[in-house]
Formats: C-alpha cells, sequence, structure tokens
C-alpha cells in the first residue's frame, strides 16, 4: 500500500495547560483506512489484556497486541507483556507516521474495542519504560473503524477536554502531558462495530 503525506499540519494544542496533544486529523483516506482495519483485525496477536486492581487480577474484554523493535518486557498494571514482531504493514504505518510526526517509535500497543460497551478508564501513560529522564515522552496515537470519544483530565483542576476520534484520525500527545492528564475512552451503547487504536511510543528498557 502506497501513502502519500496528504494531510494538513496539526491543529495547535488541544489541551488548555500542562501539555500538548496535537490533531493531525485524517492521515489515511477512506479506503486506506477500511484496509489497515479489515487486515489488523484478521493478522495482528491479539489477546485479552490483564490487569491487576487492589491485588486483584482482572481478565478485561478489550483486547490487546504489542510489537517492537526487541522482545521487550512491558511492565504495566501489574502484568507483563513480551512484545512480537513487526509485521511488515504495521511497519510501514510506523514508518509513514514517524515522518509524519518527525520523531522515532520502536514500540506499538495496539488496542481493539469490539464495540462501544467496551472502553478504557481513567489513565495516564506514565510508566517508566516510557519517561526516561531528560526526554520528552512522545505518543502518536492512530485509530481505525469506528467513532469513539476520548476525554482529557486535568489531575489538579479536573478540567475536561473531549474530542470524537475518527477512523483514520492521529493525535499526538506530547511534553508533560502524562504528567498532568489522564485519558478515557468513553463506553456506548451506540456504537455497535469495532475499533482498533494504534499507540506508537518509544521504549526505554529498564
Amino acid at each position: 500500500m502506497i501513502l502519500e503525506l496528504f494531510a494538513p499540519q496539526p491543529q495547535a494544542n488541544l489541551l488548555p495547560y500542562d501539555g500538548v496533544v496535537e490533531d493531525h486529523g485524517l492521515i489515511l483516506n477512506t479506503a486506506q483506512s477500511q484496509q489497515y482495519m479489515h487486515y489488523f483485525l484478521q493478522h495482528l496477536a491479539w489477546e485479552p489484556d490483564e490487569v491487576f486492581l487492589f491485588g486483584k487480577q482482572h481478565v478485561t474484554d478489550r483486547k490487546i497486541a504489542w510489537y517492537a523493535d526487541q522482545n521487550y518486557p512491558y511492565h504495566y498494571s501489574g502484568s507483563l507483556k513480551k512484545a512480537h514482531v513487526w509485521p511488515p504493514a504495521l511497519w510501514r504505518l510506523k514508518q509513514y507516521i514517524e515522518q509524519r510526526v518527525g520523531r522515532s517509535f520502536n514500540s506499538c500497543l495496539a488496542n481493539l474495542y469490539a464495540h462501544g460497551q467496551q472502553g478504557m478508564g481513567w489513565h495516564s501513560d506514565n510508566e517508566a519504560s516510557l519517561n526516561a529522564a531528560g526526554q520528552e515522552t512522545v505518543i502518536a496515537s492512530l485509530s481505525l473503524g469506528a467513532t469513539r470519544k476520548m476525554r482529557f483530565k486535568h489531575n489538579q483542576t479536573g478540567e475536561v477536554v473531549e474530542l470524537m476520534l475518527q477512523s483514520g484520525q492521529l493525535i499526538v500527545m506530547r511534553g508533560a502531558t502524562q504528567q498532568h492528564w489522564k485519558h478515557q475512552i468513553s463506553k456506548t451503547t451506540k456504537v455497535l462495530t469495532p475499533r482498533i487504536n494504534l499507540t506508537f511510543r518509544y521504549f526505554f528498557q529498564e
């Protein structure tokens, strides 16, 4: 698949303070988004996610798949994941997004929401493996499939920023966003079709 950099320049910061979220708009056209969505549904190594809360193990309905340059051990929410080798289609998409964003990424955490009643609660991507001292944390998040609402909430003020993420849309979280803001994917009974979220990151080995 040939990808062309046709998308407009990213919008100014969507957050009012203490962080940076850029909206790059639709970086894939409709046909490209549909092709990637269909391919990734069938070919990524999806598995239920496991998290530990208050000493108890919980298996989520949402599924995940993690890919990286090496078989990095990734610890979060009390669980351990080991990365798979990049499939060619995901590797090409990573290179395209790197060109678009101007940053290099060495891993991708993919999330699969089968329908609107699957979501993600409030959290920050502030694990030590994503936040090396003196390095800016940059996470590029690409949506495929159903349009879903993403919300950001400031840790101190409680101010909330909302945006609807469409298929082919890229947002980039930078700077101190993970230290000052939490984010979530809201649940809804109105969405009946799946969504895939690809979050490209730079993983620092602990």
